[in-house]
């Protein structure tokens, strides 16, 4: 499986890979079909940036 560290930031963050896909800007299916594929790194750490600051707001608002 392509991008694990990025599915298994999101699971343990509590944060649905939907909601990452809102927050960067894409639709969640195309979002899915991108995960396919092994993304660049800078790619990755500013989508793990977007899961964290998720997480931040879902702990916020606890």
């Amino acid at each position: 499986m392509h991008n694990k560290e990025i599915r298994s930031a999101a699971k343990n963050a509590g944060v649905r890979l939907w909601e990452v896909a809102a927050a960067y800007g894409i639709n969640d299916g195309n979002f899915s079909r991108k995960l396919r594929q092994e993304l660049p790194q800078e790619e990755k750490e500013k989508i793990l940036a977007i899961i964290d600051r998720l997480d931040q707001e879902k702990q916020e608002a606890i």
